[in-house]
C-alpha cells in the first residue's frame, strides 16, 4: 500500500516523543510505500487534488536529526494513494480549514483521508464535547468577556482556553479575586472579537488529564495521564506536564465506548479524548498524540492497532 501523510516540516520532528513518526515508522516496516507532504503542498488543478509529495526513507532512530531521507518532489493525486493521513497540528486557522475543504473533494474523487475533511470541521476540539453532555462539566463558550466574567463569579474557579490551539497554550486558571480577570479576558476574547471556552475548574487534575485514545471506534486498553507539574494547573506535556500510563478506569471505558461508535461513523479513524477526573473535557481530532508514552510504559503497540485500523480501512 502507499500512504500520503500530511505533516509539519519533518526537520521539526521530535522523534523520541512523536506520534506521527512512529505511525510512518510502523507502516514502512510493514512494507509498505510512505510519502509526505506539507499543508501548503496540496492543490486542486483540473479539478483532480493532488499533493507535491516526497517518498519517505526512516533510517535508524539513532541517527537524530538524520532520521529521515526523502526522494524527489512528485505530484500524486489524492486518489492514487491507497490512503491519505492528516496529522498537520494545530491551530485550525484558515490554511486547515482550507486543506480539510481539499480532502473532501478528494474523497469525492476517490481518496480515502483519515480523519475526513468533513469530520475535522464539525468537530471543533473545545466544542465537540456539546455533543455529549452527559460527561461534561459545568462549561460555557462566548466572545464577550461580560459573560465570562459572570461564569467566573458564578462558579468560582474557572479555566479559560481558546478554541483553536494545543499543547496547553493560552490556558489561564481564574478565581472573581483574581487582579487580573479583566485583563486576561479582554486579551484572550481580543476584547470581544475572539470565542473561547470557560469550564469549572476540575479539582481531580492533580490527579492527570487523561489522554484517552479510540482508534477506529475502540478504546486503547491504557490511557495516558498527564500531570501538572508543581505550581502547575495545565497537565499537558508541552507544559511541562509529567505522562504516567495508566489502565482505564471503568468511567474511563464507559465515556470511550459511549463516544466510539459515534465518532468513527462520522469519519474518525483516530481520537484522542481528554477526561480529567469522570469529566469529559475535549475531544482532539486533528492530530492526537502520546502513542510513544502509552507504548513504552503499558507495552501496548499502539502504532501497530493504528495501522492494523488503517489497513482495514483502505482495504
Amino acid at each position: 500500500m502507499r500512504f500520503l501523510f500530511v505533516v509539519d516540516p519533518l526537520a521539526s520532528f521530535k522523534i523520541y516523543k512523536d506520534t506521527t513518526y512512529v505511525m510512518m515508522r510502523e507502516a514502512v516496516s510493514r512494507g509498505h510505500e510512505v510519502w509526505t507532504c506539507l499543508i501548503d503542498e496540496l492543490s486542486l488543478k483540473n479539478t483532480l487534488v493532488q499533493a507535491a509529495a516526497r517518498r519517505l526513507t526512516i533510517h535508524d532512530a539513532e541517527a537524530g536529526k538524520n532520521w529521515y531521507g526523502e526522494g524527489d518532489t512528485e505530484t500524486i493525486a489524492l486518489r492514487e494513494f491507497s490512503g491519505v493521513v492528516m496529522r498537520k497540528d494545530p491551530p485550525f486557522d484558515q490554511q486547515y480549514y482550507y486543506a480539510t475543504q481539499l480532502f473532501t473533494l478528494a474523497e469525492e474523487q476517490g481518496a480515502n483521508v483519515f480523519n475526513s475533511g468533513q469530520a475535522l470541521r464539525d468537530f471543533n476540539e473545545k466544542l465537540a464535547i456539546f455533543k455529549f453532555p452527559e460527561f461534561t462539566t459545568e462549561t460555557m463558550v462566548s466572545q464577550n468577556p461580560a459573560d465570562i466574567w459572570a461564569f467566573v463569579l458564578e462558579q468560582g474557579d474557572v479555566i479559560v482556553k481558546p478554541l483553536d490551539g494545543m499543547g496547553g497554550a493560552g490556558i489561564f486558571r481564574l478565581r472573581p479575586d483574581d487582579a487580573n480577570l479583566g485583563s486576561i479576558l479582554e486579551t484572550l476574547t481580543a476584547n470581544g472579537t475572539q470565542t473561547i471556552m470557560a469550564q469549572r475548574y476540575l479539582p481531580a487534575i492533580v490527579d492527570g488529564d487523561k489522554r484517552i485514545l479510540l482508534i477506529d471506534g475502540v478504546p486503547v486498553d491504557w490511557c495516558l495521564a498527564r500531570i501538572p507539574a508543581q505550581g502547575e494547573t495545565r497537565g499537558n506535556l508541552a507544559a511541562g506536564g509529567t505522562g504516567v500510563a495508566r489502565p482505564l478506569t471503568q468511567r474511563d471505558r464507559d465515556i470511550a465506548q459511549s463516544l466510539g461508535p459515534r465518532l468513527a461513523a462520522q469519519g474518525l479513524l483516530l481520537v484522542g479524548l481528554d477526561v480529567i477526573g469522570d469529566n469529559l473535557t475535549e475531544v482532539n481530532v486533528t492530530s492526537p498524540t502520546c502513542f510513544q508514552e502509552i507504548t513504552a510504559q503499558s507495552g501496548i503497540n499502539v502504532a501497530a492497532l493504528f495501522i492494523d485500523a488503517l489497513e482495514r480501512k483502505v482495504s
